[in-house]
């Protein structure tokens, strides 16, 4: 039987966010619940990294209470202003991280019994990284990075799974881990993008896969490695190629080639995709397999709000190309994936003025 909460108590909850307090609020999973859809509130997990790791709640950032400089750490990412959702295991660490915070100035938020209360209500539980964004009307964008190449995004109830594969970093389950997708991208054929094993997985009723040339033709030649194989519709796109996607999502496939000399075989010119996602007017460039071509000049104008840029030598960019390309792209958020063991340590120095977040992408 469905639970239904009334008008009166939604608008009580929600004005907790106008009003600071002198200690922390704390809410059951019901409210803490509501609270994370409004998106208004910071979500940290402050269990350690290890715990974390094993599975969390969606979009929660890790800061580990009993690690060195917890204060200082929320200080540097959050102003005073930003509210703060905090839990942890059963409920204790987190009630004792919330009372330092407020002493700080900061209004919070505490899930009364913790992880292990979210979880026996049988809610969605991640050992990814979640980011959640907005869109300038308001809609609720979210970005799950599992690994590698390997991304989902989800609005209003449509998944688009990006070049899904069992391996590659964390194993992955996708039967058991995610819902059938609407629609797989294929970026291009390489084993660590074009996984039959993990297209059967996702593939529904209606969904469809979306790839350039070269995949489909593996496909239609029964060449993919590992069982199984895709039953998807699929749908050929090449660089320079627009479509409409479901509840009016646009895709348009660009470039994403090597350029360094030495490098052309890796990913040739015009074979594989690199992928701008406009959804709701939020628009998402997945990169793909590339370096920092002369293409990207031309999204600047198309003004990204979200760009993920690979950065593994020596098959795609170094982290000077990739601060290269992201100064023509010119997005609002960098985030670099497919990194490996690659050091990034350097790169925000190299984009002073740039928001990059650094998330665990293996």
């Amino acid at each position: 039987m469905k639970r239904f909460i009334s008008f009166t108590f939604i608008a009580s909850v929600i004005s907790l966010f106008s009003c600071s307090s002198s200690k922390p609020i704390d809410m059951d999973v019901t409210e803490f619940s509501l609270l994370l859809k409004e998106n208004e509130a910071a979500l940290i997990d402050v269990r350690t990294p290890l715990e974390y790791d094993e599975g969390h709640i969606a979009g929660a950032v890790n800061i580990d209470w009993n690690g060195d400089s917890f204060v200082e750490t929320v200080k540097a990412e959050y102003p005073l202003d930003k509210p703060l959702a905090l839990y942890c295991r059963s409920g204790r660490r987190s009630a004792a991280a919330a009372k330092k915070l407020v002493s700080e100035g900061y209004t919070v938020y505490n899930l009364k019994g913790g992880y292990l209360a979210w979880c026996e209500k049988g809610l969605r539980t991640t050992k990814y990284e979640v980011e959640l964004f907005r869109t300038a009307n308001g809609s609720l964008v979210s970005l799950c990075l599992i690994k590698h190449g390997s991304v989902e995004i989800e609005y209003d109830g449509v998944s688009i799974q990006v070049d899904p594969v069992p391996g590659f970093g964390k194993e992955t389950d996708y039967a058991k881990e995610f819902l059938k997708a609407d629609v797989i991208l294929v970026t291009h054929s390489h084993p660590d993008h074009l996984s039959g094993v993990a297209i059967e997985a996702l593939t529904g009723e209606k969904t469809l896969l979306v790839l350039n040339k070269k995949s489909d033709e593996m496909i239609e030649k029964g060449e993919l490695m590992g069982k199984g194989g895709p039953v998807a519709k699929r749908q050929v796109i090449a660089n320079g190629e627009k479509m409409e996607l479901p509840k009016g999502i646009t895709l348009e496939a660009v470039p994403a080639y090597n350029t360094t000399p030495g490098r052309e075989m890796f990913h040739p010119v015009g074979e594989g995709n690199g992928y701008i996602l406009t959804i709701d007017g939020f628009k998402i460039y997945i990169a793909g397999d590339t370096e920092d071509v002369p293409e990207m000049a031309n999204l600047a104008a198309m003004g990204i709000d979200v760009a993920l840029l690979p950065v593994n030598q020596p098959y795609t960019m170094t982290p000077e190309q990739c601060a290269n390309a992201t100064k023509m792209i010119a997005p609002k958020v960098l985030i670099p994936y497919h990194f490996g063991q690659t050091d990034l340590s350097g790169l925000q120095e190299m984009l002073p003025e740039q928001k990059i977040l650094f998330r665990k992408m293996n």
